[in-house]
């Protein structure tokens, strides 16, 4: 298989070079001894631009081939490496299409990096409500009524920003979205993260690339064999501009690029490529069904699916949910005390993401250990909500430039319902804020959080949050 980075590391790495450049591991000739042999491997490949191994930033060479690769798998116009994640992707395809005071319609369960995106454009965010699924209590895509009830009230909008699939592996049909964002001349900005694998076919859903999209960025890592913070960048169309998401990316990635996460995108497409062309898929979705097999032979858990038949969930993705009342988080310490880690937990139930390939089983055992102990632990309270709690289509009170000149202060959660919040709520994983910065404060919103934190749930906010105290803004009419 044609790896045309990684074989020129590779073949670097076997000259045995004396390296008097940086980093400053010098080729792993000065490491601390006893992580040598963990990190050894790894550090003759851990280079800088030298001769022959091209430059991210300006590629001519093997990371303009490995690059090339990738884009004639996925079917795009380009692609492009990225070595600080999915963020950095979104980061460059909003600042690409904005400008200061620019509006932007965004679907609210995004990923906190594209909030972060719309801040730094100056840009004024549209917000669009998901619909809420019945039976797992999480939000998922944006109905088509309300994009169309978006576009038109703004047809000058610079983008439409969208997730698909959801982190739980729910995935929409966005040909008509799309096509209706086109017709306004609006580009679709897809955040994709989840779904770098799609490109194998069915059963996994189709890539928003498939369907239209402008922009659309994967997170490899996530369920490709790359190192952590390895995504790609597809730009499939001329309604954005190549060389403005070229320089953004320029700006945005470090100077020094990691040469071991651009060769694990470079072999994780070979990887997806070679299962393709070898017809492997196959073998592969035999062991997806087998670990789903496995949690099946739970009888105090069992595996959970939206309610809505015209969302497409990921094979990739598996949900358990506890027979016995459990909440997502007792249910995540139980297997987690069987050595079996997951990617999440919530109120309500616990996500897997299932390896594309492996040879790692559970067995029989840890599994009867599981059922033991989810029977013999008292349940604790789930609770199911079945609101978003926004309008299909809101703008924030205040515009961010009026926000920052109001003073702050930090009041306790009896107090905050109607209050303006003034710091985002993110529970993490996944990283959607569940409160904005600028977003009035409902009491259900509090009553959640109050929830989260009396489950030792990891939320990123401010320092009091566990003292049950939100910053807010002090609002004109009250300073």
């Amino acid at each position: 298989m044609n790896t045309p980075l990684y074989t020129a590391l590779i073949q670097h790495a076997r000259r045995n070079s004396h390296s008097f450049h940086v980093p400053g591991h010098h080729n792993g000739d000065v490491f601390f001894d006893d992580a040598k042999s963990i990190f050894n491997p790894l550090l003759t490949i851990d280079v800088t631009e030298l001769t022959g191994l091209d430059d991210l930033h300006h590629p001519s060479g093997v990371i303009k081939e490995a690059q090339e690769l990738v884009s004639q798998l996925y079917g795009s116009a380009e692609s492009f490496f990225l070595v600080n994640g999915t963020t950095v992707g979104n980061l460059a395809m909003i600042l690409s299409v904005c400008e200061p005071g620019d509006i932007i319609l965004i679907q609210r369960n995004c990923h906190k990096s594209v909030f972060h995106a719309v801040d730094m454009a100056g840009a004024e965010p549209v917000y669009l409500a998901p619909d809420i699924d019945a039976a797992m209590h999480v939000p998922t895509h944006v109905p088509l009524n309300t994009i169309q009830e978006a576009l038109a009230a703004y047809p000058d909008a610079k983008g439409l920003v969208l997730t698909n699939p959801t982190y739980y592996g729910h995935s929409a049909d966005l040909t008509e979205v799309i096509s209706e964002a086109h017709h306004y001349g609006i580009p679709v900005l897809v955040d994709e993260a989840h779904g770098a694998h799609f490109v194998l076919g069915e059963p996994f859903p189709p890539s928003a690339l498939k369907m239209g999209a402008d922009i659309v960025v994967q997170s490899a890592h996530k369920t490709l064999p790359a190192m952590t913070m390895g995504s790609y960048l597809h730009l499939n169309s001329s309604r954005v501009d190549r060389n403005r998401v070229a320089e953004f990316l320029n700006r945005l990635q470090s100077s020094s690029p990691s040469y071991p996460i651009m060769a694990s995108l470079d072999i994780a497409r070979a990887y997806v490529q070679r299962m393709i062309e070898e017809h492997k898929l196959s073998d592969i979705l035999q062991r997806i069904q087998s670990f789903k097999q496995t949690f099946d032979s739970l009888r105090n858990a069992e595996a959970v699916k939206p309610a809505d038949p015209r969302t497409i969930t990921d094979p990739l993705k598996l949900t358990i949910r506890s027979k016995r009342g459990h909440s997502g988080y007792t249910l995540q310490n139980i297997l987690e005390r069987a050595n079996i880690f997951t990617e999440l937990a919530d109120e309500n139930q616990v996500l897997f993401v299932l390896p594309l390939g492996g040879n790692r089983r559970i067995n029989a055992e840890i599994m009867k250990t599981i059922d033991a102990e989810v029977e013999n632990t008292p349940p604790d309270q789930r609770f199911a909500s079945a609101e978003w709690g926004l309008r299909p289509v809101t703008v924030l009170p205040y515009q961010k430039k009026v926000l920052q000149t109001f003073k702050k202060e930090y009041v306790d959660f009896n107090e905050a319902a109607g209050r303006l919040n003034a710091e985002d709520i993110i529970p993490y994983p996944p990283g959607i804020p569940m409160i904005m910065a600028g977003e009035r404060i409902t009491k259900e919103s509090v009553q959640k959080l109050s929830r989260l934190i009396s489950m030792k749930t990891h939320v990123q906010g401010n320092t009091k949050i566990k003292e049950k105290q939100l910053l807010v803004y002090i609002e004109e009419e009250k300073s």
